[in-house]
C-alpha cells in the first residue's frame, strides 16, 4: 500500500502562516500561581482529592476522574493548595479550578516505569496519567483504547492542518522517538497490528524524523509514516481515515465502525512519557503566534498556567494597544477569548495574538447562491441551506440536511464570498435540535 500525498475530497487551502515551524520547543517559566481546571476534557469533571492548605508534589494526583468518561488531573509542581475556585475556561464557560502556589522545592512523585507491559497495563497507565486527546475535544484516551471490536489500524494525526499552529510539528521533529513509541503503545493497547502516522507534506523535516524511527515491530505492532497532501481540514478524524485507509466513516458513525482508532501525535508523546518515564500529563507543547506576539514560538507550558502569564512571558516589545483578538486554538476552529483569565489546559494547542489586519472581519452580505460552501464542505453538506433552515427554525429540514454531521471546521465560512456567518448558523441549528430532542 502506498501512502504518498494521500488526501480527501473537497476542503480548502487557507494560508498556512507556519511562521514558527523552525522555532524549537523551549520550556516556559512557572507562574506564581497555577489554576488547574477540573474540566479540561469531554465527560464528567474531575473531583478534587486535595484540600485547601495541603502540600502537594509535582506529579501528585489532585483530581480523580468523576466517571467512566473523565480524566485525572495532576499537579505540575510542588507547592501548596491555596484554594478551589470557579474560574472562566477557554471554551467560554466556567468550572472549578485547583489553585496551587509553587514552593520551588522540586518535590516530585512518579509512577513505576512499565517494562514489557500487557495491553491492559498500558490502558491502565493511560488512565492513571490522565491522558486525553490533545489535538481537539479532549476525549479521555483510556476509553478510546477499548473499542467494541478489534481495530485494524491505529491512526495518529500529525497533519496539524490549522494555520499558525506548529507545536505538533516540533514534537515530531525533536521528539520523534517518543512519538513513534507512543503510537506503538497506543496501537498495542487498542489491539491494532498497524499504526499509521499521517504528516502533511509541508512538514518534511518532521516527516523525515518520524520515518527514521519507524523500524521494527516491537510489541507486535508495525508503525508507518504517511505523507499527506497539505489541505484543510486534513487532520479531521473522518478525513484522516479516508486519506490513510481509503475507508469512509458513515454519517453518524465513528472511525471504529471501519476498523480504525484515531489519536493525536501529542497524545502519543504523552503516552510514551507515562509508560516509559512514569510521568503523568502535567504539561503540554503550545504555539504562541500572530503578529502581535512579541516572542512567537513553541513552548512547553505547565497545565494551569494563566493565559495572562503566557502573554507576559512572550510579549517582548509588544504592547496591547494594537491587540484586537486573542484565539485559543487555530483561526479556523479556535475560540476567541474575551480576555486572558483562562488557563492552559490539556487541549490548549496555541494562543494567537492578532492585530487589526489579521483579525479583520468583513460585514456579511446577501447570499449569492454560488454554491462554493457546498463544493468545499468536506462532509458533503449544504451549509447554505442549513443556514436558511436554522434562521427559520425548521427542525424537520435541519434533520434532513444532517446538520449534526457538521464538525464546524469553518471551511464554509472561509470560502463564502458573501462572508455569511455559516458556522454560527450551524451551531445555532444544533442548539435548536438539542432543545427539541431531535437530530440525526
Amino acid at each position: 500500500m502506498r501512502f504518498a500525498f494521500r488526501t480527501f475530497g473537497r476542503g480548502t487551502h487557507p494560508p498556512a502562516n507556519k511562521f514558527t515551524a523552525d522555532s524549537p520547543l523551549v520550556r516556559l517559566d512557572v507562574p506564581e500561581k497555577l489554576y488547574l481546571p477540573l474540566s479540561q476534557h469531554i465527560g464528567a469533571p474531575a473531583v478534587p482529592v486535595v484540600s485547601v492548605g495541603d502540600s502537594v508534589a509535582a506529579g501528585q494526583l489532585v483530581g480523580e476522574s468523576g466517571g467512566k468518561v473523565s480524566a485525572r488531573v495532576h499537579s505540575p509542581v510542588s507547592g501548596r493548595v491555596e484554594g478551589i475556585v470557579s474560574r472562566p475556561t477557554a471554551s467560554g464557560g466556567k468550572c472549578a479550578h485547583i489553585v496551587i502556589v509553587p514552593d520551588g522545592e522540586g518535590r516530585r512523585v512518579s509512577m513505576p516505569v512499565l517494562g514489557q507491559p500487557s495491553p491492559e497495563e498500558v490502558k491502565e497507565r493511560v488512565r492513571e496519567a490522565g491522558i486525553v486527546g490533545m489535538g481537539g475535544a479532549g476525549f479521555p484516551t483510556h476509553v478510546k483504547l477499548s473499542p467494541a471490536k478489534k481495530p485494524e489500524f491505529f491512526l495518529v494525526n500529525g497533519a496539524e492542518c490549522e494555520p499558525y499552529i506548529t507545536c505538533d510539528c516540533r514534537l515530531m521533529t525533536e521528539r520523534a522517538k517518543e512519538v513513534v513509541r507512543g503510537a506503538r503503545l497506543l496501537a498495542y493497547a487498542a489491539g491494532a497490528d498497524k499504526a499509521l502516522i499521517g504528516v502533511e507534506s509541508n512538514k518534511k523535516e518532521a516527516y523525515a524524523a518520524i520515518l527514521a524511527e519507524c523500524v521494527g515491530d516491537d510489541l507486535g505492532v508495525s508503525v508507518q509514516a504517511a505523507l499527506l497532501r497539505t489541505k484543510y481540514p486534513q487532520g479531521a478524524e473522518k478525513q484522516l481515515v479516508f486519506a490513510l485507509t481509503g475507508r469512509r466513516v458513515p454519517p453518524g458513525g465513528l472511525p471504529a465502525d471501519v476498523g480504525c482508532v484515531v489519536d493525536n501525535v501529542h497524545t502519543a508523546y504523552a503516552v510514551c512519557r507515562a509508560a516509559d518515564f512514569g510521568e503523568p500529563l502535567t504539561e503540554r507543547a503550545l504555539t504562541v503566534g500572530g503578529r502581535e506576539a512579541g516572542r512567537p514560538g513553541n513552548y512547553f507550558v505547565a497545565i494551569g498556567t494563566p493565559f495572562s502569564f503566557v502573554r507576559e512571558m512572550t510579549r517582548g516589545e509588544k504592547s496591547d494597544d494594537d491587540l484586537v483578538k486573542i484565539i485559543n486554538g487555530g483561526p479556523m476552529m479556535g475560540i476567541a477569548q474575551s480576555g486572558l483569565d483562562a488557563s492552559v489546559g490539556k487541549t490548549t494547542s496555541s494562543l494567537l495574538f492578532f492585530g487589526e489586519k489579521e483579525a479583520a472581519l468583513q460585514e456579511p452580505t446577501q447570499c449569492i447562491n454560488c454554491g462554493r460552501c457546498i463544493r468545499c464542505c468536506p462532509m458533503k453538506l449544504s451549509p447554505r441551506d442549513i443556514e436558511r433552515a436554522a434562521l427559520e427554525k425548521d427542525t424537520e429540514r435541519l434533520e434532513e440536511l444532517y446538520v449534526q454531521s457538521c464538525m464546524e471546521c469553518g471551511v464554509c465560512s472561509y470560502v463564502c464570498p458573501a462572508k455569511r456567518p455559516l458556522v454560527h448558523a450551524i451551531r445555532l441549528a444544533k442548539k435548536t435540535l438539542r432543545e427539541r430532542g431531535g437530530g440525526k
